[in-house]
Protein backbone atom coordinates (compact mmCIF):
# COMPACT_ATOMS: atom_id res chain seq x y z
CA UNK A 1 0.00 0.00 0.00
CA UNK A 2 1.51 3.32 -1.10
CA UNK A 3 1.66 6.21 1.31
CA UNK A 4 0.69 8.60 -1.49
CA UNK A 5 -0.23 7.87 -5.11
CA UNK A 6 0.11 10.73 -7.60
CA UNK A 7 -1.00 10.53 -11.22
CA UNK A 8 1.30 12.77 -13.26
CA UNK A 9 -0.77 12.81 -16.48
CA UNK A 10 -4.51 13.48 -16.31
CA UNK A 11 -7.10 15.59 -18.13
CA UNK A 12 -10.36 17.26 -17.15
CA UNK A 13 -13.27 18.61 -19.19
CA UNK A 14 -15.34 21.59 -18.10
CA UNK A 15 -19.03 20.90 -17.68
CA UNK A 16 -20.94 22.06 -20.80
CA UNK A 17 -22.43 25.06 -18.99
CA UNK A 18 -18.96 26.26 -17.92
CA UNK A 19 -17.77 26.83 -21.50
CA UNK A 20 -18.26 30.43 -22.70
CA UNK A 21 -20.76 30.87 -25.52
CA UNK A 22 -18.16 32.35 -27.89
CA UNK A 23 -16.30 29.02 -27.89
CA UNK A 24 -19.29 27.30 -29.52
CA UNK A 25 -20.27 30.25 -31.69
CA UNK A 26 -16.79 30.33 -33.22
CA UNK A 27 -16.60 26.50 -33.23
CA UNK A 28 -13.44 26.52 -31.14
CA UNK A 29 -14.55 23.93 -28.58
CA UNK A 30 -17.76 22.88 -26.85
CA UNK A 31 -19.47 19.90 -25.24
CA UNK A 32 -22.94 18.56 -25.92
CA UNK A 33 -25.45 19.21 -23.15
CA UNK A 34 -25.95 15.46 -22.71
CA UNK A 35 -22.15 15.11 -22.28
CA UNK A 36 -21.86 12.51 -25.02
CA UNK A 37 -19.39 14.33 -27.31
CA UNK A 38 -16.73 17.03 -27.19
CA UNK A 39 -16.67 19.06 -30.39
CA UNK A 40 -14.78 21.48 -32.61
CA UNK A 41 -15.51 22.57 -36.15
CA UNK A 42 -15.77 19.44 -38.36
CA UNK A 43 -14.59 17.27 -35.44
CA UNK A 44 -16.11 15.37 -32.58
CA UNK A 45 -14.90 12.82 -30.05
CA UNK A 46 -17.00 10.62 -27.76
CA UNK A 47 -16.78 11.22 -24.04
CA UNK A 48 -15.97 7.68 -22.99
CA UNK A 49 -15.98 8.06 -19.21
CA UNK A 50 -17.92 10.13 -16.71
CA UNK A 51 -14.57 10.89 -15.03
CA UNK A 52 -13.89 13.44 -17.73
CA UNK A 53 -15.75 15.78 -15.35
CA UNK A 54 -14.71 17.10 -11.95
CA UNK A 55 -17.02 15.49 -9.40
CA UNK A 56 -16.97 12.19 -11.24
CA UNK A 57 -13.17 12.32 -11.45
CA UNK A 58 -12.92 12.85 -7.71
CA UNK A 59 -15.10 9.77 -7.20
CA UNK A 60 -13.01 7.79 -9.69
CA UNK A 61 -9.80 8.80 -7.94
CA UNK A 62 -11.22 7.70 -4.61
CA UNK A 63 -12.30 4.34 -6.00
CA UNK A 64 -8.80 3.75 -7.43
CA UNK A 65 -6.86 5.06 -4.42
CA UNK A 66 -5.30 7.94 -6.36
CA UNK A 67 -4.54 10.72 -3.91
CA UNK A 68 -3.49 13.51 -6.26
CA UNK A 69 -3.47 14.19 -10.01
CA UNK A 70 -1.73 16.57 -12.40
CA UNK A 71 -4.36 18.10 -14.68
CA UNK A 72 -2.86 19.07 -18.02
CA UNK A 73 -4.53 21.34 -20.54
CA UNK A 74 -6.84 19.87 -23.17
CA UNK A 75 -4.90 19.20 -26.36
CA UNK A 76 -7.89 20.53 -28.32
CA UNK A 77 -7.10 23.93 -26.81
CA UNK A 78 -3.55 24.40 -28.04
CA UNK A 79 -5.12 27.08 -30.24
CA UNK A 80 -3.44 26.36 -33.58
CA UNK A 81 -5.08 28.23 -36.44
CA UNK A 82 -6.99 30.71 -34.26
CA UNK A 83 -6.75 34.46 -34.61
CA UNK A 84 -4.81 36.26 -31.90
CA UNK A 85 -8.00 37.48 -30.23
CA UNK A 86 -9.67 34.05 -30.34
CA UNK A 87 -6.48 32.46 -29.07
CA UNK A 88 -6.19 34.87 -26.16
CA UNK A 89 -9.78 34.22 -25.06
CA UNK A 90 -9.63 30.43 -25.50
CA UNK A 91 -6.35 29.96 -23.66
CA UNK A 92 -7.41 32.37 -20.93
CA UNK A 93 -10.55 30.28 -20.41
CA UNK A 94 -8.57 27.02 -20.23
CA UNK A 95 -5.98 28.43 -17.83
CA UNK A 96 -8.51 30.10 -15.57
CA UNK A 97 -10.58 26.91 -15.47
CA UNK A 98 -7.54 24.88 -14.39
CA UNK A 99 -6.52 27.55 -11.89
CA UNK A 100 -9.97 27.43 -10.27
CA UNK A 101 -9.85 23.64 -10.01
CA UNK A 102 -6.45 23.83 -8.29
CA UNK A 103 -7.64 26.61 -5.99
CA UNK A 104 -10.78 24.71 -5.01
CA UNK A 105 -9.05 21.31 -4.55
CA UNK A 106 -5.37 21.96 -3.74
CA UNK A 107 -5.06 18.63 -1.95
CA UNK A 108 -6.32 16.76 -5.02
CA UNK A 109 -5.00 18.59 -8.07
CA UNK A 110 -1.91 20.33 -9.41
CA UNK A 111 -2.97 21.98 -12.65
CA UNK A 112 -1.13 23.08 -15.75
CA UNK A 113 -1.51 26.06 -18.05
CA UNK A 114 -0.96 26.45 -21.78
CA UNK A 115 0.52 29.17 -24.01
CA UNK A 116 0.91 29.47 -27.76
CA UNK A 117 4.50 29.71 -28.96
CA UNK A 118 3.49 31.45 -32.19
CA UNK A 119 2.85 34.65 -30.23
CA UNK A 120 5.89 34.78 -27.99
CA UNK A 121 5.22 38.10 -26.26
CA UNK A 122 1.67 37.04 -25.46
CA UNK A 123 2.98 33.71 -24.20
CA UNK A 124 5.38 35.49 -21.84
CA UNK A 125 2.60 37.68 -20.47
CA UNK A 126 0.41 34.63 -19.89
CA UNK A 127 3.22 32.71 -18.16
CA UNK A 128 3.78 35.64 -15.83
CA UNK A 129 0.04 35.96 -15.14
CA UNK A 130 -0.48 32.26 -14.50
CA UNK A 131 2.51 31.95 -12.17
CA UNK A 132 2.22 35.26 -10.33
CA UNK A 133 -1.58 35.58 -10.08
CA UNK A 134 -2.95 32.01 -10.13
CA UNK A 135 -0.04 29.99 -8.69
CA UNK A 136 0.06 27.51 -11.58
CA UNK A 137 3.47 25.82 -11.84
CA UNK A 138 3.14 23.35 -14.74
CA UNK A 139 3.61 24.81 -18.22
CA UNK A 140 1.98 22.71 -20.96
CA UNK A 141 3.55 22.97 -24.40
CA UNK A 142 2.72 21.15 -27.64
CA UNK A 143 5.43 19.34 -29.56
CA UNK A 144 4.54 21.45 -32.63
CA UNK A 145 2.63 24.66 -33.27
CA UNK A 146 1.46 26.84 -36.15
CA UNK A 147 3.33 30.13 -36.42
CA UNK A 148 1.88 33.51 -37.40
CA UNK A 149 2.28 32.87 -41.15
CA UNK A 150 0.63 29.45 -41.05
CA UNK A 151 3.79 27.33 -41.02
CA UNK A 152 4.24 24.44 -38.60
CA UNK A 153 7.23 24.57 -36.28
CA UNK A 154 8.75 22.33 -33.64
CA UNK A 155 8.44 23.72 -30.13
CA UNK A 156 12.24 23.81 -29.79
CA UNK A 157 13.69 26.62 -31.90
CA UNK A 158 15.44 29.92 -31.35
CA UNK A 159 12.18 31.89 -31.58
CA UNK A 160 10.69 30.07 -28.59
CA UNK A 161 13.74 30.37 -26.35
CA UNK A 162 12.29 33.35 -24.43
CA UNK A 163 9.49 31.02 -23.25
CA UNK A 164 12.03 28.57 -21.86
CA UNK A 165 14.07 31.41 -20.35
CA UNK A 166 11.06 32.67 -18.40
CA UNK A 167 10.09 29.12 -17.37
CA UNK A 168 13.67 28.70 -16.15
CA UNK A 169 13.41 31.91 -14.13
CA UNK A 170 10.31 30.56 -12.37
CA UNK A 171 11.68 27.02 -12.04
CA UNK A 172 8.62 25.48 -13.70
CA UNK A 173 7.77 21.91 -14.50
CA UNK A 174 7.02 21.54 -18.22
CA UNK A 175 4.90 18.94 -19.97
CA UNK A 176 5.56 18.47 -23.71
CA UNK A 177 2.64 16.69 -25.34
CA UNK A 178 1.88 15.80 -28.99
CA UNK A 179 -1.31 16.66 -30.90
CA UNK A 180 -2.59 18.06 -34.22
CA UNK A 181 -0.42 15.75 -36.34
CA UNK A 182 -3.19 15.33 -38.89
CA UNK A 183 -3.02 19.08 -39.59
CA UNK A 184 0.54 19.01 -40.91
CA UNK A 185 1.25 15.40 -41.85
CA UNK A 186 -0.21 14.79 -45.30
CA UNK A 187 -1.88 11.44 -44.71
CA UNK A 188 -5.49 10.36 -44.52
CA UNK A 189 -6.78 10.27 -40.96
CA UNK A 190 -7.76 6.62 -40.64
CA UNK A 191 -7.46 3.82 -38.06
CA UNK A 192 -6.41 6.35 -35.42
CA UNK A 193 -2.94 6.53 -36.99
CA UNK A 194 -2.16 10.00 -35.63
CA UNK A 195 -2.74 8.92 -32.03
CA UNK A 196 -1.21 5.45 -32.32
CA UNK A 197 1.81 6.18 -34.53
CA UNK A 198 2.46 9.81 -35.26
CA UNK A 199 2.10 11.16 -31.72
CA UNK A 200 5.12 9.05 -30.80
CA UNK A 201 7.09 10.54 -33.68
CA UNK A 202 6.05 14.07 -32.71
CA UNK A 203 7.26 13.53 -29.16
CA UNK A 204 10.55 12.07 -30.38
CA UNK A 205 11.02 15.06 -32.68
CA UNK A 206 10.63 17.50 -29.77
CA UNK A 207 13.03 15.46 -27.63
CA UNK A 208 15.51 15.29 -30.53
CA UNK A 209 15.88 19.06 -30.61
CA UNK A 210 15.52 19.65 -26.87
CA UNK A 211 18.54 17.42 -26.25
CA UNK A 212 20.60 18.31 -29.34
CA UNK A 213 20.27 22.01 -28.45
CA UNK A 214 21.30 21.30 -24.87
CA UNK A 215 18.25 22.91 -23.28
CA UNK A 216 18.58 20.57 -20.31
CA UNK A 217 21.86 22.35 -19.47
CA UNK A 218 21.02 25.79 -20.86
CA UNK A 219 17.90 26.01 -18.69
CA UNK A 220 18.85 24.07 -15.54
CA UNK A 221 15.87 25.16 -13.40
CA UNK A 222 13.14 23.60 -15.54
CA UNK A 223 12.11 19.96 -15.37
CA UNK A 224 10.62 18.65 -18.60
CA UNK A 225 8.40 15.60 -18.96
CA UNK A 226 7.75 14.06 -22.37
CA UNK A 227 4.31 12.50 -22.63
CA UNK A 228 3.45 8.88 -23.40
CA UNK A 229 6.82 7.68 -22.22
CA UNK A 230 8.55 9.37 -25.13
CA UNK A 231 8.19 5.84 -26.51
CA UNK A 232 9.95 6.37 -29.83
CA UNK A 233 12.66 8.30 -27.96
CA UNK A 234 13.74 5.09 -26.25
CA UNK A 235 13.61 2.92 -29.38
CA UNK A 236 15.29 5.48 -31.64
CA UNK A 237 18.35 6.23 -29.52
CA UNK A 238 20.78 4.05 -31.51
CA UNK A 239 19.72 5.57 -34.83
CA UNK A 240 20.26 9.08 -33.47
CA UNK A 241 23.76 8.16 -32.26
CA UNK A 242 24.54 6.58 -35.64
CA UNK A 243 23.41 9.71 -37.44
CA UNK A 244 25.26 12.06 -35.12
CA UNK A 245 28.52 10.10 -35.44
CA UNK A 246 28.13 9.36 -39.14
CA UNK A 247 27.28 12.86 -40.37
CA UNK A 248 28.96 15.32 -38.00
CA UNK A 249 28.58 18.03 -40.65
CA UNK A 250 24.81 18.06 -39.92
CA UNK A 251 25.24 18.50 -36.16
CA UNK A 252 27.70 21.35 -35.79
CA UNK A 253 27.35 22.90 -32.35
CA UNK A 254 24.90 20.24 -31.17
CA UNK A 255 25.08 18.00 -28.09
CA UNK A 256 25.69 14.25 -28.58
CA UNK A 257 22.56 12.14 -27.90
CA UNK A 258 24.15 10.16 -25.09
CA UNK A 259 24.76 13.29 -23.02
CA UNK A 260 21.08 13.62 -22.10
CA UNK A 261 20.47 9.99 -21.05
CA UNK A 262 19.19 9.83 -17.49
CA UNK A 263 19.52 13.58 -17.00
CA UNK A 264 17.83 14.64 -13.74
CA UNK A 265 15.75 17.34 -15.45
CA UNK A 266 14.27 15.12 -18.18
CA UNK A 267 11.30 12.92 -17.29
CA UNK A 268 8.99 10.45 -19.03
CA UNK A 269 5.64 9.08 -17.91
CA UNK A 270 4.82 5.38 -17.72
CA UNK A 271 2.17 5.31 -20.43
CA UNK A 272 3.82 2.90 -22.88
CA UNK A 273 1.24 0.09 -22.51
CA UNK A 274 3.53 -2.94 -22.19
CA UNK A 275 6.29 -4.07 -19.87
CA UNK A 276 8.87 -4.63 -22.60
CA UNK A 277 8.63 -0.96 -23.55
CA UNK A 278 8.80 0.08 -19.91
CA UNK A 279 11.84 -2.15 -19.37
CA UNK A 280 13.58 -0.52 -22.34
CA UNK A 281 12.83 2.96 -20.99
CA UNK A 282 14.24 2.04 -17.58
CA UNK A 283 17.42 0.62 -19.11
CA UNK A 284 17.79 3.49 -21.57
CA UNK A 285 17.34 6.17 -18.89
CA UNK A 286 19.70 4.34 -16.49
CA UNK A 287 17.10 3.61 -13.86
CA UNK A 288 13.67 4.74 -12.74
CA UNK A 289 14.46 8.12 -11.19
CA UNK A 290 13.22 10.01 -14.26
CA UNK A 291 10.02 8.01 -14.73
CA UNK A 292 6.70 9.23 -13.33
CA UNK A 293 3.27 7.65 -13.16
CA UNK A 294 1.08 8.77 -16.04
CA UNK A 295 -2.40 7.36 -16.59
CA UNK A 296 -3.67 9.78 -19.29
CA UNK A 297 -7.11 9.28 -17.82
CA UNK A 298 -9.89 9.38 -18.77
CA UNK A 299 -9.03 8.75 -22.42
CA UNK A 300 -9.36 5.21 -23.84
CA UNK A 301 -5.61 5.17 -24.58
CA UNK A 302 -5.02 5.83 -20.89
CA UNK A 303 -4.96 3.30 -18.11
CA UNK A 304 -8.65 3.01 -17.36
CA UNK A 305 -10.66 0.16 -15.89
CA UNK A 306 -11.74 -1.96 -18.87
CA UNK A 307 -12.59 -5.63 -19.13
CA UNK A 308 -12.06 -5.59 -22.89
CA UNK A 309 -8.58 -4.13 -22.49
CA UNK A 310 -7.96 -6.13 -19.30
CA UNK A 311 -6.88 -2.88 -17.75
CA UNK A 312 -7.08 -0.77 -14.60
CA UNK A 313 -5.20 2.31 -13.32
CA UNK A 314 -1.66 1.28 -12.42
CA UNK A 315 -1.77 -2.10 -14.16
CA UNK A 316 1.48 -1.64 -16.12
CA UNK A 317 3.49 -0.76 -13.04
CA UNK A 318 2.01 -3.69 -11.13
CA UNK A 319 2.95 -6.05 -13.99
CA UNK A 320 6.48 -4.62 -14.02
CA UNK A 321 6.73 -5.36 -10.30
CA UNK A 322 5.41 -8.90 -10.76
CA UNK A 323 7.91 -9.52 -13.58
CA UNK A 324 10.86 -8.25 -11.55
CA UNK A 325 11.47 -5.26 -13.83
CA UNK A 326 11.17 -2.88 -10.88
CA UNK A 327 11.44 -3.22 -7.10
CA UNK A 328 8.84 -2.32 -4.48
CA UNK A 329 10.79 0.86 -3.73
CA UNK A 330 10.91 1.86 -7.40
CA UNK A 331 7.20 1.09 -7.74
CA UNK A 332 6.49 3.49 -4.88
CA UNK A 333 8.87 6.18 -6.17
CA UNK A 334 7.30 6.19 -9.63
CA UNK A 335 3.88 6.70 -8.02
CA UNK A 336 5.02 9.44 -5.65
CA UNK A 337 8.56 10.77 -5.14
CA UNK A 338 9.46 11.01 -8.83
CA UNK A 339 6.25 12.88 -9.68
CA UNK A 340 6.80 15.28 -6.78
CA UNK A 341 10.40 15.92 -7.86
CA UNK A 342 9.29 16.71 -11.43
CA UNK A 343 6.62 19.08 -10.17
CA UNK A 344 8.47 20.89 -7.40
CA UNK A 345 12.18 20.10 -7.64
CA UNK A 346 13.90 20.78 -4.32
CA UNK A 347 10.52 21.56 -2.73
CA UNK A 348 9.28 18.02 -3.37
CA UNK A 349 9.44 16.97 0.29
CA UNK A 350 7.20 19.83 1.43
CA UNK A 351 4.65 18.89 -1.21
CA UNK A 352 4.76 15.17 -0.34
CA UNK A 353 4.60 15.77 3.40
CA UNK A 354 1.52 17.94 2.94
CA UNK A 355 -0.16 15.23 0.90
CA UNK A 356 0.69 12.62 3.52
CA UNK A 357 -0.75 14.77 6.30
CA UNK A 358 -3.92 15.38 4.33
CA UNK A 359 -4.29 11.67 3.63
CA UNK A 360 -3.83 10.80 7.29
CA UNK A 361 -6.37 13.43 8.28
CA UNK A 362 -9.01 11.82 6.08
Amino acid sequence: MHTVRINGHSHLLPYPEQIPSFMKEKEIFWIDEDRQYMRQKNWRRPITSSSFFLQEKLEWMGENEIDHAVILNLSQLYGNGLTMNELKQALRFQNDFNAQVQQDYPDKFTCGFVVHAGFVQGALWEIERCVEETNLRVLCLPTHYMDTIGQWQGIINENTEPIFELANKYGLAIEIHPYDGEKFIALESTSWRFHLIWMLAQCADAYHFYTLNGYFEKFPNIRVCFAHGGQLVQVNYGRRVQGYDGRPDLFEGKMPPKRSLGHPNIYFDTLVHDTLSLDLMIKRQRGTDQIIMGLDDPYPLGEMESERQSSYPGKLLDLALDEGIITEEQHCDIWSTNVARWLYGSEQHTFLNNLRKQKQAT
